[in-house]
């Protein structure tokens, strides 16, 4: 039996109720061709299978049209012929439907070695969801054209990040989703990969569910690497076509709302969306024997009225220019030349035009100034360092949510952040930080120097942030979950901003 008669097999599994075993090839080759009709949904499953290939908005466009002309037949045997021509090489590839699963396209997090930010949240929802639900981790091939199940070292770096340099199978087992809840929680960004998405999403029978990160390339466009803003859009156009964006904070509701405005415009309706928090609580607790050395060391240098060390700052994030690191250098400066003591620990990585950061940096050390930058950390000791800090400083110009707040505030550590957006939401939903104008780096060394300076105000501020309320991974994995599960949906009380 040869390529493309096996497949025809695969979509006569789908399309026909059974008796379809004992016919002939030409015979099944016309019943499967009658079956599809003038189907969106049944073309676009007829590329996916007979071409080993996810098919884009205009090829599917083109077979609807090709087949209400010529019929059904006409339009079938032609996706036969593309896939002897134009797509012969992906006759070797194995197909493989998937129908009615639940598929999470964990692709960029699988090769990622980055552990904050989006990944970080991909990375904790997965988890959560592989101890309590069925889930398919996929990803693309190298050209973004077919889906495919991650391997074991994919998997393991999609799960813990442990395994960055993980290789893609050279012909790997195409998958192709049916009638299943595809769930986007990852930025993407990949053109080929987007337009397959949105073809997916607009003529298939699958339900595209995607987590809304952000809208920065549109908001702050000024911000964001080259090349970003294009291939953003590219990415609305397929969340365009999805059946519920769940966003992560009040702050990106109203970005993606603003955007789903602009669809009527053009006749789309767009997502359902809601926004699912993410999570604030606290991660890798201290062993009692820290906190009570801790404790002691405390005590005894209150008594002798000396400090161990000088007041640590941190600062969380990569160096991109939207994370305003240069106004903390800057605010910091200001404060060192009044004689103000204290530290100033960076973690994070580089990153798009973070040039100015590092060059003014590098003056800054040879100087002498105590500043510093830690890369690469674990989780464990990312926590470590925001509960040794005695402040964290977050000064964003644009976020979707900013974990660093959260985070900082939920080991009982104070921020100074800004004075909008997200930012602003996490902390006036349980105090703990000062906000500031991330655009005046006056106004920013000055709360800094608040800080240091009024020991009523950092113990008023501590209790804020000691008394807030914990939201952990697996309730935000679980609202999640039940947002985008059919079968729990229509239960699902969105909040209503």
């Amino acid at each position: 039996m040869n390529k493309l008669t096996a497949r025809t097999e695969l979509l006569a599994g789908i399309l026909l109720s059974g008796g379809w075993a004992s016919l002939s090839k030409s015979q099944l080759e016309r019943t499967v061709g009658a079956a599809i009709g003038t189907s969106a949904e049944r073309l676009w499953l007829l590329f996916a299978v007979m071409t080993a290939t996810l098919p884009v908005q205009d090829e599917v466009v083109n077979l609807v049209r090709m087949s209400r002309l010529m019929g059904s037949q006409v339009a079938f045997q032609h996706v036969r012929r593309l896939a002897r021509t134009r797509f012969i090489g992906r006759l070797g590839n194995e197909v493989r439907i998937l129908q009615g699963e639940t598929i999470v396209d964990a692709h960029h997090t699988a090769r990622s070695e980055l552990a904050t930010g989006i990944q970080k949240v991909v990375r904790k929802t997965i988890v959560e969801w592989e101890a309590s639900h069925t889930i398919i981790l996929v990803g693309w091939d190298a050209d973004y054209t077919r889906l495919r199940m991650l391997d074991v070292d994919e998997r393991e770096n999609a799960l813990f990040g442990t395994r960055p340099n993980a290789r893609q199978a050279p012909r790997p087992r195409v998958t192709i989703p049916w009638n299943c809840d595809y769930i986007l929680p990852e930025l993407a960004t990949e053109p080929d990969r987007t337009a397959r998405i949105q073809a997916l999403a607009q003529f298939s029978n699958n339900r595209l569910h995607v987590v809304g990160h952000d809208c920065v390339p549109l908001t702050t466009a000024e911000t964001v690497g080259p090349g970003m803003g294009g291939a953003f859009a590219k990415n609305l156009s397929a969340v365009a076509r999805a059946t519920r964006v769940a966003t992560t904070s009040t702050a990106s509701t109203a970005e993606y709302r603003g955007w789903r405005t602009m669809l009527g415009s053009i006749g789309v309706v767009g997502p359902e969306i809601q926004e699912i928090m993410l999570p604030t609580a606290a991660e890798f607790a201290e062993s009692e024997s820290e906190s009570e050395s801790e404790s002691e060391s405390e005590s005894e240098s209150e008594s002798e009225g000396t400090h161990r060390r000088p007041p640590l700052l941190l600062c969380v994030g990569s160096h991109e220019p939207r994370k305003n690191h240069l106004a903390v250098l800057h605010a910091c400066e200001l404060l060192w030349r009044e004689r103000q003591d204290f530290e100033l620990l960076f973690v994070g990585g580089n990153s798009w035009n973070s040039d100015a950061f590092e060059q003014q940096l590098d003056r800054m050390i040879a100087f002498g100034r105590p500043v510093r930058v830690a890369r690469g950390l674990s989780d464990r000791q990312l926590w470590q360092a925001y509960r040794e800090a005695t402040l964290t400083l977050f000064p964003s110009v644009n976020e979707g949510f900013g974990l660093p707040v959260a985070e900082s505030l939920a080991v009982g550590t104070p921020v100074v952040t800004s004075n909008f957006g997200s930012m602003k939401e996490i902390a006036d939903a349980g105090g703990g930080a000062l906000l500031v104008d991330p655009r005046d780096d006056a106004t920013l060394a000055e709360a800094i120097r608040e800080f240091l300076t009024n020991s009523e105000l950092r113990d008023r501020l501590r209790l804020e942030a000691a008394a807030r309320t914990q939201r952990t991974w697996t309730q935000y994995a679980d609202d999640l979950w039940h947002y985008f599960d059919p079968q729990v949906a229509s239960g699902y009380a969105p909040r209503v901003p």
